[in-house]
């Protein structure tokens, strides 16, 4: 449906949509029921006298927000549903007020809706409230920023950059609801080289981290950081990587994917092998790569079209996963649900390479 290359994807918390931007100045939103399906129908917003970099959901799936690459900086679309199913896309009134002195190279909206993080290639990262004002200003001190997100549980912002670890910070809130600080809260350590990229699992209770020194590393992040405990490192992988690189990790922390250049190389969690590995899907440089929020699906940008694969790896790794869990299983009505998600991962599997076949 593009008409120019495709920057950026962002799964809605709901599951049921997908939203891409591209440089033909449309944003596009999606529906997840339609992806094996033979038509895809999208819905068109148009980004008045400038293209998005950038786009991201609200929380409550009703709204987005994208990086003008002209006006730099953020603005905010209201989605109103009509009768017939389709939306209506409202542009705020006004852009955030332009604060940024390097180029973006990430923002983000955060679960709770309490604020929205922009990062620029030097090392800013700003906090803003919905409304446009800036809450805080952090400065990474990594000589400069190569990627930074929001956590999916909305009270931490990280980042990583020149040097090998990743930084983060938890984004502090009252109890009203008002903003109180950003404090540090831990560090990924244990690389050797500068990072390309992180990413979090649903929960934010583990992480995973690419580093140019050619590993990618599973971490245990779930920790009382405020006792001074590190997270726990759990797992280290080789893997071929050259930029621009970027790292995905399944919602359920299953598996992980790698977008190298315009391939793509999808590892299991559990023991850090290679399961599947896709060939230069794209034309061009991948540019985002996301897994949907039920860890079904991965989606891959970097060209005029977005390409959906089947999270096969994930499949695969419920039933191992849920085997060994059967083998211990106390009681009959716990082996039968574990029985029950065996089943349906492998129907699931078992579909799948039908329709290959």
């Amino acid at each position: 449906g593009h008409s120019g290359s495709v920057t950026c994807l962002d799964f809605s918390s709901n599951g049921k949509y997908l939203v891409s931007c591209a440089d033909d100045r449309t944003v596009r939103i999606w529906s997840t029921k339609d992806f094996l399906e033979r038509e895809h129908r999208c819905m068109r917003a148009n980004v008045e006298l400038d293209h998005a970099t950038l786009v991201y959901f609200s929380p409550d799936s009703r709204a987005f927000i994208t990086w003008l690459a002209n006006g730099e900086t953020i603005r905010v679309f209201k989605m109103t549903k009509k009768e017939d199913g389709n939306f209506t896309f409202t542009a705020a009134p006004e852009d955030f007020p332009k604060k940024h002195k390097a180029p973006i190279i990430n923002i983000g909206i955060a679960e709770t809706g309490k604020f929205i993080m922009t990062a620029s290639s030097d090392t800013t990262i700003l906090i803003w409230d919905l409304k446009g004002e800036v809450l805080a200003n952090i400065n990474t001190n990594q000589m400069n920023n190569a990627f930074a997100a929001v956590s999916p549980c909305g009270r931490f912002v990280a980042s990583c950059g020149f040097t090998p670890d990743v930084k983060i910070w938890e984004v502090c809130f009252g109890k009203g609801g008002d903003f109180q600080e950003v404090t540090r809260a831990f560090e990924l350590k244990g690389h050797t080289a500068g990072m390309y990229s992180f990413s979090f699992s649903n929960d934010s209770r583990r992480m995973v981290t690419v580093s140019k020194d050619g590993t990618w590393k599973l971490w245990d992040t779930d920790v009382e950081y405020k006792k001074q405990q590190d997270p726990y490192l759990l797992l280290t992988g080789k893997c071929e990587v050259m930029e621009p690189c970027r790292i995905a990790l399944s919602p359920d922390a299953r598996v992980l994917a790698i977008s190298s250049s315009t391939s793509i190389t999808v590892y299991n969690t559990r023991r850090g092998e290679k399961e599947e590995h896709f060939v230069n899907v794209h034309g061009e440089y991948i540019t985002d790569l996301a897994f949907d929020v039920n860890s079904r699906y991965l989606v891959s940008c970097g060209d005029r079209a977005i390409r959906v694969f089947h999270n096969t790896a994930g499949y695969r790794a419920v039933v191992e996963e849920m085997k060994g869990m059967l083998k211990k299983a106390t009681n009959e009505a716990m082996r039968e649900r574990l029985q029950q998600q065996i089943t349906d991962a492998q129907n699931a599997l078992d579909s799948i390479y039908a329709k290959k076949d």
